[in-house]
């Protein structure tokens, strides 16, 4: 069985907000340091910290709530899976919730969100969406 890493990353931030944690540790990986390097550039979460062990590390990714308790991030979804990869060019990468969220895209300079890409003038795989 094939396990998608970006689904399952997605999977336990996700699962981690609705049990009301404070943090959530992850299989670390580039692909997943630059989504979350991504998500605490953008006030999604709040910190990160990378755990070194003996195998591939781990990242500690510590949650944002709101006044009320509610998680900052509203919704998180997987938008290109890999029984159906969805690549865009520039011009067509999606905004998501009219420009209020951020699309993750994976490109030949690296992983950014839609706004990067688009100004670099760069396609790619769509990953997720984040509002």
């Amino acid at each position: 069985m094939q396990i998608d890493p970006v689904s399952d990353y997605l999977s336990r931030l996700r699962n981690a907000q609705r049990a009301g944690h404070r943090r959530v540790d992850i299989p670390a990986s580039k692909l997943k340091r630059a989504m979350t390097k991504i998500l605490v550039d953008k006030g999604y979460i709040s910190r990160y910290i990378d755990i070194t062990d003996n195998k591939q590390g781990i990242l500690r990714l510590f949650l944002k709530y709101d006044a009320y308790g509610q998680p900052v991030i509203k919704k998180l979804d997987r938008v290109s899976r890999p029984g159906l990869r969805k690549y865009s060019s520039a011009e067509n990468i999606p905004s998501s919730y009219n420009g209020l969220g951020v699309v993750i895209v994976s490109t030949s300079n690296g992983v950014m969100t839609d706004k990067e890409a688009k100004k670099l003038n760069v396609g790619g795989e769509l990953l997720c969406t984040v509002y």
